[in-house]
């Protein structure tokens, strides 16, 4: 091996001179390929002090917020780059009662080696803009126990005062300066001691202390701008679950008379009747737990009373509980859900005399029918119900698992949404189930996209997008605006990590991935991905292809398929799967890529070892030594054209991998992909996922082979983790769809720049503004806008802005401004916080909009101030 490594020298060379400046960023608007959820929503927040004010957490794909007015959900962190990429899993939101324009996330995925700190994000405009607080420890958005909470909470009297319960030990924090400073609070006793498997290994999720877990206030003891004095705190000790403060958080003392042996896991305070309710389970969850109890403690007596639907005393407990809340309307009212119960189905518990009876949405019938208090309309969603019709007493779809937060609305007592770990399900009928009737259930999440892509592929013709995504396998995306029908079927799999189809022969399609239960590991389809067939056998020790270092590959004319799967032999079929031989000249696990011209033409790569076989797949032979790469793709089109990206570099091959040109420009992608050629030329675009080019983060295009570079993202759109995948389409100049891990599949298209500005409108005091109309987003129906309000040399108290569509736009919501009036005539004011701008000094409002047609900016725009 060390003289084939002095044979083989680095054969590199340099191609194109780097810019001297960073490269441009081209403006373009983005949208999600339409899933519909499909992640884990570990918390749903309702702002009590303002309606249809809701917010939900995730535990890797950010934060959400709803909006009434469009039925959709509004992702809130998508700013949130590569470089602080943790800050994607949300471990808990607070919603402001008093300032109710004020949110909070606390953010950080993982309290292990492999993630930085947590930081507490906070927004005075319902998260459209951010403040960032870094804090001294981690948090744990997808970790054990993440459905608890909320772990942060704003005091409902004094909104100054901010809780913060941390994990791992790091006890009680408390900011009172609205989340800009933090300090612990040293009296608090009990830093928490509930560690999920003590014998796992030290770095692993399972061996993390869960710390604090969430914050109650007795809002009766404060008053308005006065802090609340009675505070409750739930922490991960099965011995000493709830403590309390008297005093505004000085002092602490455990709670007299509590339950022992279970972990809170919600907590929700009744200042009407004076009661604490509490649900527990014996395990963090969320995919665990199986015993576990609800309470009701009367702060006025010290009396505690098991209220639990059914006791864990009772052999037909095998469930903890969570998803608790009550009826801000009829404080009496609360439920309460079975936080996992794989079998049948969870339980979802409802009292309306404060946990005395209960009735529950299912009941056993005859065995295997059960009796239902619900409908369930999955038409939004429809590939829910995992592609079955569900056995007796098996249901599908299920009403869920990990249901770990479930809230009715305070304001409407119809209102219900509870978080699942594939969606959110609602209710706006859930009073009829007191009156015998049946609620109808529904998914409540459009806009919300919570899965991690793994790979993604958009061929020639058919269906312009094929997406490989973890837990849910992925899906063939007939429109880019519909939620697919069905995931792939025939077999399912827990997860597609590797697409391919043939470049001469596009309904010849081939997946692998992680199998569910009895099925294989590969399907192919001749038929565009209409229909799919098992691959008969898999080369002997296949344990399922993962990560970079496994996948499928397709030859150009699609009878040959080479497959490079885990603890297996790279092998090739020539019969679509029925019958594998093994390859020679290749390791196990290596990368392999078809030639998207040459149907005997196959490259692979190993560590920085790259491969190149001539007689489809059944021997390699190796070529050139290219460092730190990630992925590898071969251009459409052109024989022999291979792209190689990685921590090395971006390496172009035009030779068939016998030599490689590095890129100058781009010193780092963690992916790349071809699209159709910008006119006049003859080479696919390059779209480089994840990649630095001339320093700058970000996803790059070139239409020339790499000789120059735009950004195709910006600032505000970054994703977090993103960039495992990146594909053009191949009949959409400029479009690329890019991979992200936790907010779904992106899909970017060239942004009609148009913008207008205005003239500068001067007071008889001196005092001028000005503003500048801005296209950030569009989609066929609508849009979002965004202007910039610019004041003159002189300070300004107030600004007015106006203009007026021409082609049937209408505002549909709005933020950070005061719309005045509707219609084609719009008048824009400003904030209360924004409205004084020293000289020079700007601000923005953004909107979203509706459209029928053409979206031209206006052309008369007015900024007026007083």
């Amino acid at each position: 091996m060390a003289l084939l490594a002095m044979a083989l020298p680095l054969m590199i060379a340099s191609s194109g001179a780097r810019a001297a400046l960073a490269a441009p960023v081209q403006p373009y608007t983005f949208k999600n390929v339409e899933i519909g959820g499909g992640g884990f929503v570990s918390g749903i927040v309702f702002n009590e002090g303002a309606k249809d004010v809701v917010y939900a957490r995730t535990d890797i794909g950010g934060a959400y917020r709803w909006n009434q007015s469009t039925g959709r959900w509004e992702p809130m962190l998508d700013w949130v780059g590569a470089d602080r990429w943790g800050h994607t899993g949300v471990a808990a939101l607070a919603a402001d009662p008093v300032d109710t324009d004020r949110v909070y996330a606390a953010v950080g995925t993982y309290t292990n080696s492999w993630d930085g700190n947590g930081a507490v994000l906070r927004s005075r405009d319902r998260g459209r803009t951010w403040e960032t607080t870094p804090l001294p420890f981690k948090l744990g958005g997808n970790m054990p126990g993440r459905g608890i909470g909320e772990r942060l909470v704003v005091d409902p009297n004094d909104n100054r005062v901010l809780y913060l319960a941390a994990p791992s030990g790091r006890g009680l924090w408390r900011s009172t300066d609205y989340g800009a400073t933090w300090a612990q609070v040293a009296s608090f006793p009990n830093a928490g001691n509930y560690v999920p498997n003590p014998s796992a290994a030290p770095d692993s999720p399972d061996a993390q202390n869960l710390g604090l877990l969430w914050i109650a206030f007795d809002k009766r003891t404060g008053g308005a701008g006065v802090t609340t004095r009675d505070i409750y705190v739930g922490v991960a000790d099965k011995e000493n679950m709830l403590y309390r403060s008297s005093d505004g958080g000085a002092s602490w003392t455990r709670v007299a008379g509590q339950p022992t042996g279970f972990l809170p896991h919600r907590s929700v305070f009744d200042p009407v009747n004076g009661y604490l309710y509490l649900a527990t389970s014996d395990t963090g969850g969320p995919n665990d737990g199986g015993k576990g109890d609800v309470w009701r403690y009367a702060p006025a007596t010290g009396a505690w009373t098991n209220i639990s639907p059914v006791p864990s005393s009772s052999g037909d407990n095998t469930w903890g509980y969570s998803g608790l809340t009550i009826d801000r309307q009829n404080p009496g009212t609360l439920m309460v859900a079975t936080q996992v119960q794989w079998w049948p189905d969870i339980n979802i518990f409802r009292s309306t005399d404060g946990g005395a009876t209960w009735t529950r949405i299912w009941d056993w019938g005859t065995y295997p029918e059960r009796t239902t208090r619900y409908t369930m309309d999955i038409s939004s969603v429809p590939w829910m119900d995992w592609g079955t019709s569900g056995e007796p007493p098996v249901s599908s779809p299920k009403l869920g698992w990990w249901a770990e937060s479930m809230q009715i609305d305070p304001f409407d007592s119809d209102r219900l949404l509870y978080g699942t770990g594939a969606t959110i399900f609602g209710s706006t009928d859930l009073t009829t189930w007191d009156t015998g009737g049946k609620i109808t259930l529904k998914p409540v999440v459009a806009g919300l996209e919570e899965t991690s892509v793994g790979d993604l592929m958009s061929p020639p013709q058919g269906a312009p997008l094929f997406s490989g995504v973890g837990d849910i396998g992925g899906f063939r995306h007939d429109d880019l605006g519909r939620v697919p029908t069905a995931m792939y079927a025939g077999p399912q799999m827990h997860a597609v990590l590797s697409l391919d189809y043939a470049a001469l022969n596009p309904a010849v399609i081939a997946r692998s991935g992680k199998p569910s239960a009895g099925t294989t590991h590969l399907a192919v389809s001749t038929d565009g991905g209409a229909t799919w067939t098992p691959a008969a056998t898999q080369p002997p020790g296949t344990s399922g292809p993962g990560g970079n270092g496994a996948g499928i590959a397709v030859g150009a004319t699609g009878d040959r398929l080479v497959w490079a799967p885990t603890n297996a032999p790279v092998s090739y079929s020539t019969d679509l799967g029925a019958s594998w031989t093994p390859a020679s000249g290749i390791p196990s696990e290596a990368h392999v890529e078809a030639d998207r011209v040459d149907p005997r033409k196959f490259y692979g790569w190993s560590g920085d070892r790259f491969f190149v076989s001539t007689d489809g797949g059944a021997s390699f032979t190796r070529t050139a030594t290219v460092p730190g790469a990630d992925d590898l793709k071969a251009m459409p089109g052109r024989e022999g054209e291979v792209w190689v990206v990685g921590g090395g570099g971006v390496f172009r091959s035009t030779d068939s991998g016998a030599t490689f040109a590095k890129v100058q420009a781009a010193s780092y992608a963690k992916s790349v992909g071809f699209g159709k050629p910008a006119a006049g030329q003859a080479l696919a675009t390059v779209f480089l996922g994840g990649g630095n080019v001339d320093g700058v983060h970000g996803v790059y295009r070139s239409d020339n082979g790499g000789g120059s570079w735009v950004r195709v993202n910006d600032d505000r759109n970054q994703w977090g983790d993103s960039g495992e995948a990146i594909t053009g389409d191949p009949r959409v100049y400029g479009r690329f769809y890019l991979a992200t891990n936790g907010r779904g599949v992106i899909v970017g298209d060239i942004a009609d720049t148009t913008t207008t500005t205005t003239t500068t409108t001067t007071t008889p005091g001196g005092a001028s503004c000005s503003a500048a109309y801005r296209l950030v987003n569009s989609w066929p129906d609508g849009f979002q806008g965004e202007v910039t309000v610019t004041a003159g040399a002189r300070d300004i108290r107030s600004w007015t802005v106006t203009w007026t569509y021409a082609d049937g736009q209408r505002i549909t919501h709005l933020w950070s401004g005061t719309l005045v009036g509707g219609g084609p005539n719009v008048t824009v004011r400003n904030a209360g916080w924004n409205g004084n701008l020293a000289s020079n000094g700007s601000t923005a409002f953004g909107f979203t909009a509706s459209r029928a047609g053409a979206n031209p900016a206006p052309t008369n725009l007015t900024c007026t101030t007083d």
